[in-house]
């Protein structure tokens, strides 16, 4: 004969169990936070000229700005043409990044040269000038 079984032997609590999709979730988000690219940005808004031949920026590249006021700005903070070579100096020591200059279009040409012959005393082999692809 069968045994008769009562209605709460039956009866199972059915709990999924969280705790792998939380480490899953974890492990994805260290995967996008190594293998995410960060793109750095002067801090000022620059009016460049436009070139038929303009190529995209690279990403590990040490990018300065000159602006119409005569600014030289790296990274949100005016360095100045006399700090343009202790900078490019301390940037390229661990390894050999290039120099983007943005200019202003309405920038000076003498001060944007300036900026070029200190980047390249500071040890930068490869300086360019950005400018806007024109449409």
């Amino acid at each position: 004969m069968r045994a008769r079984r009562s209605i709460s032997e039956i009866e199972e609590v059915s709990e999924i169990n969280m705790s792998p999709l939380i480490d899953m979730v974890f492990i994805l988000l260290i995967f996008f936070i190594v293998t995410t690219v960060f793109v750095e940005e002067t801090g000022v808004e620059v009016d460049k000229p436009q070139s038929a031949s303009a190529i995209s920026l690279e990403k590990n590249s040490i990018l300065l700005a000159v602006t119409s006021r005569g600014q030289v700005v790296y990274g949100e903070r005016e360095v100045g043409v006399s700090g343009v070579r202790p900078l490019v100096k301390r940037l390229t020591q661990s390894e050999d990044m290039p120099v983007i200059i943005q200019g202003d279009e309405e920038a000076s040409y003498g001060l944007i040269v300036r900026v070029i012959d200190e980047a390249k005393l500071g040890g930068a082999r490869n300086v360019s000038l950005a400018s806007e692809r024109r449409p």
